[in-house]
């Protein structure tokens, strides 16, 4: 077949050992953030601590504040990377994000309205989720509404509008919130956070993570062909609208489940997965777990160096896009090679 057909749509431009090596680079990252904090642990400190034995302390340390932040970096990391080079490929554009159909302003408005109403934090999070998933739910039922247009730009423009109306609810809300009180927890929360993180706060997010990944795992090759236009896929015998509605449902349940425990974190979806595409190419099935372990590797660093390079901890949106912007500029600036 010819340059660029369907044949070669999946082939990695790296051998699977890749994958393999940024598994152990992971692994090699999450303990040394175990290690790292303002109360410092050596390795063997850490490893005593893991089986149960050495000082008591560290074993407070260890499996009541490092581990539980530390997981939380590498699922909100890898959910928000994964999340974004679904999109990316669906909606054939290296530009989005995971925030483009509306879902972390909708997230936002949910999580402000909890703040707002004095919930508990359960509450909240709950709040987020319905908001995030709400707002996509209402750009797909607008976008259903529309027809005689190209059906991938009216979702982007759609989920401009909701999530500009989010925004301005979110921003009436924090004019009407306490000025002592609620604002600073709702400004703190729209920054993105991973500070007093528990165990059971992860819980119910990571079953939702897992849900919506199974889907973009069995639709790996649907997806490559739906990065080649509708009309490529229809010729292959693919139901293009059914696959973008199931890959926009799943990539949209994993980014609502981890704003919800995170706050708003921007510009991972966005730049980690031209990176992985760098590494592996555009085949999804390679692209996929390549950029879920970038991004987990990511948002652990950038959340070590949160609570690491001050006094007073960085909100990791601040990070990310002090980060994530320079870096996206030096991309644009050297072309679309990662993209082809």
């Amino acid at each position: 077949m010819g340059r660029g057909s369907t044949a070669d749509v999946g082939l990695p431009r790296s051998g699977p050992t890749l994958t393999g090596a940024l598994a152990v680079a992971l692994a090699a990252l999450a303990f040394g953030a175990v290690m790292i904090g303002p109360y410092g642990l050596a390795p063997g400190q850490v490893l005593a601590a893991l089986v149960g034995h050495g000082d008591p302390q560290a074993q407070i340390i260890v499996w009541n504040i490092r581990l539980p932040r530390v997981g939380a970096a590498l699922l909100v990391g890898a959910a928000l990377a994964a999340a974004g080079a679904s999109y990316q490929a669906l909606f054939r554009n290296p530009l989005v994000s995971p925030d483009i159909l509306g879902v972390s302003a909708g997230a936002g408005l949910g999580a402000v309205a909890g703040i707002f109403l004095s919930l508990p934090v359960a509450a909240i999070q709950g709040a987020a989720f319905a908001g995030g998933m709400a707002a996509v739910g209402a750009v797909m039922l607008v976008g259903a509404m529309v027809r005689n247009t190209d059906r991938t730009l009216t979702l982007v423009l759609v989920g401009v509008v909701i999530g500009a109306l989010a925004g301005a609810a979110t921003s009436l809300l924090k004019v009407m919130a306490d000025p002592y009180d609620q604002l600073p927890a709702i400004t703190f929360w729209l920054l993105g956070s991973l500070a007093s993180i528990t165990t059971p706060d992860i819980l119910p997010a990571l079953p939702m993570v897992l849900i919506g990944l199974v889907p973009l795992i069995l639709l790996r090759w649907r997806i490559n062909v739906l990065s080649l236009g509708d009309e490529e896929a229809r010729a292959l015998g693919i139901e293009a609208g059914r696959t973008r509605f199931v890959v926009i449902a799943a990539a949209t349940l994993i980014t609502a489940s981890v704003t919800a425990l995170a706050g708003v974190v921007g510009w991972v979806g966005l730049v980690i997965p031209h990176i992985a595409r760098m590494l592996v190419g555009p085949g999804f099935g390679r692209l996929l777990p390549a950029s879920a372990l970038i991004g987990a590797g990511y948002l652990l660093i950038v959340d070590t160096l949160a609570r690491t390079i001050a006094a007073v901890e960085v909100p990791l949106g601040v990070l990310t896009a002090v980060i994530g912007a320079p870096f996206f500029v030096w991309l644009l600036a050297r072309g679309r090679r990662g993209w082809s």
